[in-house]
């Protein structure tokens, strides 16, 4: 799912990533292994968000881990199947 930048920010707040800008010159590379994303760096490896069930009414995103560092020093990334993690991110709030 793409976001828009206003949902890039709030996904920000609640998750400890780097977003990869839609210009990189990976993006089409990406896109093409898994579809067009937002995509989100981090510690773990690469992430999209998918859309989830909300508690609150509004709209939430389940971060899912599509690939995996390969490497200590985070410089190779290998693809596996989406792996969902225990973030949800509130992509809009309950009006």
């Amino acid at each position: 799912m793409k976001l828009s930048s206003e949902r890039v920010e709030r996904t920000l707040g609640q998750f400890e990533a780097q977003v990869i800008p839609e210009d990189h010159p990976s993006v089409p590379q990406l896109d093409s292994l898994f579809g067009e994303h937002t995509y989100f760096v981090d510690a773990n490896g690469l992430n999209i968000v998918e859309p989830a069930e909300a508690a609150n009414g509004g709209e939430a995103g389940q971060v899912v881990k599509v690939a995996s560092w390969s490497d200590d020093a985070h410089t190779q990334l290998t693809p596996h199947e989406p792996e969902r993690t225990d973030v949800v991110v509130v992509l809009e709030p309950a009006a």
